[in-house]
């Protein structure tokens, strides 16, 4: 598969990921990662972070993804928008970096939850602690949640939360 990608130029795959956004950004890394998987890896993804993060467009949270669902190898926290606000709101971090956040969630969850926790809290985020209209009543989360923007709560919301 990753013979046929590399084959292209950029510009022909730009109007199949147009809207993903950054479609031509993606569509050069997508052709660029193809070509070095053929010509460094044999054609196959690698399964260290070190070879992931050598392919064009490939950063941590992506190489998390690969590794952990992919290969099921729990080398790190895979750190998106989502978990970057719930991890803040239930306080497992103070940081707004994604790296300082990884390493904090790396130190608060075990190792062998790290590939399912980021599922998870995706998902909570989607279903329940959506950004702009939490549903902090139906949240098993809630008492544990002292954001500043909570819709309910049972617990004392800190002076210096944030939402």
């Amino acid at each position: 598969m990753p013979e046929a990608f590399a084959a292209l130029q950029p510009e022909e795959l730009e109007d199949d990921i147009r809207s993903t956004g950054f479609f031509r950004n993606k569509s050069k890394s997508v052709v660029g990662a193809a070509r070095k998987l053929i010509g460094e890896f044999g054609g196959q993804v690698p399964r260290t972070m070190d070879e992931l993060l050598q392919l064009p467009g490939v950063a941590r949270k992506t190489a998390n993804v690969v590794l952990g669902t992919w290969y099921r190898i729990a080398d790190g926290v895979v750190v998106d928008t989502h978990v970057q606000r719930i991890s803040r709101r239930l306080e497992l971090t103070k940081h707004e970096d994604p790296r300082k956040i990884e390493q904090d969630l790396m130190k608060a969850v075990p190792r062998d939850r790290w590939i399912i926790f980021a599922h998870q809290i995706i998902l909570h985020g989607r279903a329940l602690c959506i950004a702009r209209k939490p549903k902090c009543a139906d949240c098993p989360l809630e008492n544990l949640c002292h954001a500043a923007d909570k819709t309910w709560s049972t617990v004392e919301i800190h002076k210096a939360a944030k939402p």
